[in-house]
């Protein structure tokens, strides 16, 4: 009888160990997706149309005016969609992402940060894609000046010398056979806008 006793935590142990192993094997697998920034529309600067500014290449004198104005009045709001590429690749078991913290960085410098909660199935030998709307105010993070604004908006839609670069750093939550786990380290994915490419 004592020796059973004896065996009982080892058993819970072994127990525990088990689910813990499949644990860190998902987190594992979670290192083999791939994500990347896929592309960004629904753009809006001011009013402005930003998908069509890309497409010309070009902030034009109407365009600009309105953005000057904005700034004068010393707001200059940006929002878009920003998409999230995963692909998860073909030998790997389905992940699950819970939810996505993020930061972005727009040209080097940090703006708005905040959390996607829809979950999201990545199908092994599958793309998916995480949209994720953004909102924020150029002026708070640019200053008001008016020819930086539009210097910064030219590059977003071509017609600087360089695209501007997007970068989000992002943090998911996992699903795991121990309940949700937050991912130990960040991934930090970059999107050039307004590329020639």
């Amino acid at each position: 009888m004592l020796r059973s006793l004896r065996l009982v935590p080892v058993l819970l142990a072994l127990f525990a160990l088990a689910p813990g192993c499949t644990t860190l094997q998902q987190i594992a697998n979670f290192q083999n997706v791939d994500f990347d920034l896929d592309r960004v529309s629904n753009g809006l600067v001011a009013g402005v149309d930003l998908d069509r500014l890309v497409q010309n290449r070009r902030v034009g004198v109407a365009d600009g005016a309105r953005i000057t104005a904005a700034a004068l009045r010393g707001e200059v709001p940006l929002s878009f969609t920003l998409f999230v590429g995963a692909d998860n690749p073909t030998g790997n078991p389905v992940a699950q992402v819970l939810s996505l913290d993020w930061t972005m960085f727009l040209d080097g410098t940090e703006t708005i940060n905040g959390t996607y909660n829809e979950t999201v199935s990545l199908q092994p030998g599958q793309r998916s894609l995480i949209p994720i709307d953004m909102e924020l105010d150029l002026v708070r993070f640019f200053g008001n000046n008016a020819g930086d604004i539009i210097d910064l908006i030219g590059d977003l839609a071509g017609d600087g010398s360089q695209p501007s670069m997007i970068r989000l750093q992002a943090r998911p939550t996992v699903n795991t056979a121990l309940g949700p786990i937050r991912y130990p380290g960040t991934i930090s994915i970059e999107f050039p806008v307004g590329s020639q490419n």
